[in-house]
């Protein structure tokens, strides 16, 4: 089984970062290159955080001195283990440990790491300088989104606080983000992005199964597919494109092939968007709506998400099961979203 392309990299400080033990009143000098690889991880859209034990205060005005700050979301600096910082990462982020890369100069932070987190990658942080030629350290495809995944984790942020300090219902709440939810044809520009969501998508995912750049380039020129590409704006920002559709036009149904949407989404309650959009448009062309599934180790919420929407098993071919909605009962958009659709490339 080939490993994932890595989606975190998480950094120990003392002698990995810099020289020297911040805690002990050394003068710390940052390591040859540091600022250079962080930059370059950041603009792969690779995340970067911090697992360290020091003072919080004093690792953050040392990183802000040397002008690294920015580069780190949700750095865990205490005395706790550093599993445990990991675990905290992890939950922020909401992307799988076998995706998370933890460099440390010391054998046993490593060693504690790797025996809570046998999924994590723990290397060595002697290594680091030739890091940025590392296969799962070089994205096939270097998209505006994913050089953007910093700045929209961040946009997240400030919707969790907002989200946290709000006191009125939910419905209320989102109903504030003036959310809208743009549904397009896809086109050749969206190919990059669209192969890279099929890589890292992995909750909300109908097979799991990657799709290469030339595989969806030949389906959206193929008269017998289409391919939907959406995109998530908020008051905020731009989540970037964040789900995908495949369907097969049958005689009498419309296949859906595969259906993706980023769990960064979840919570702003748009999961089921993109499947009300297919099973309204299905009805419209007057036809069946089916759909493949496959179980994977993390999709359980497309399960759910289909079932909810009343799809029932049909057919079952190996690890694939075939469901169908006689479409007798269409679910709407929630009422908090602007919901826009653009069939052709003029937007």
């Amino acid at each position: 089984m080939s490993l994932k392309e890595i989606k975190c990299v998480v950094w120990d400080l003392d002698h990995t970062v810099w020289d020297g033990i911040l805690a002990e009143g050394d003068e710390v000098r940052l390591k040859p290159g540091i600022p250079q690889i962080l930059q370059t991880l950041d603009e792969r859209g690779i995340l970067l955080s911090i697992a360290s034990k020091n003072s919080y205060d004093d690792a953050m005005s040392q990183l802000k001195a040397f002008g690294l700050d920015h580069y780190f979301l949700f750095p865990q600096i205490g005395w706790n283990a550093k599993s445990a910082s990991i675990a905290a990462i992890q939950r922020e982020l909401n992307i799988g440990l076998d995706t998370f890369l933890f460099l440390d100069d010391q054998a046993f932070e490593r060693d504690e790491v790797q025996s809570v987190h046998p999924e994590v990658t723990v290397v060595d942080s002697a290594e680091y300088a030739d890091m940025l030629s590392w296969p799962r350290l070089n994205p096939r495809f270097i998209t505006v989104d994913s050089s953007r995944r910093r700045e929209m984790y961040l946009d997240d942020q400030k919707r969790k606080a907002e989200e946290a300090e709000y006191e009125g219902p939910t419905s209320e709440f989102l109903a504030g983000l003036n959310m809208e939810f743009m549904i397009s044809v896809a086109r050749e520009e969206d190919l990059q992005r669209a192969a890279e969501l099929t890589v890292r998508t992995n909750q909300l995912n109908s097979t799991g199964i990657p799709y290469g750049y030339d595989e969806l380039k030949g389906l959206m020129n193929s008269p017998k597919h289409r391919l939907w590409i959406c995109e998530l704006t908020d008051k905020y920002g731009s989540y970037g494109k964040i789900g995908l559709a495949l369907v097969e036009m049958e005689e009498d149904a419309w296949v859906i092939r595969l259906l993706l949407m980023s769990c960064r989404t979840v919570a702003r309650g748009v999961g089921s968007v993109l499947l009300a959009f297919l099973m309204k448009e299905a009805k419209a062309d007057g036809k069946k709506l089916q759909a493949d599934f496959r179980r994977t180790e993390r999709n359980r919420s497309m399960l759910m998400t289909y079932q909810f929407a009343n799809f029932k098993e049909i057919k079952r071919v190996d690890d694939v099961i075939l469901f169908e909605n006689d479409l007798a009962v269409v679910q709407n958009y929630p009422p908090y979203i602007r919901v826009r659709y653009f069939e052709n490339i003029q937007q």
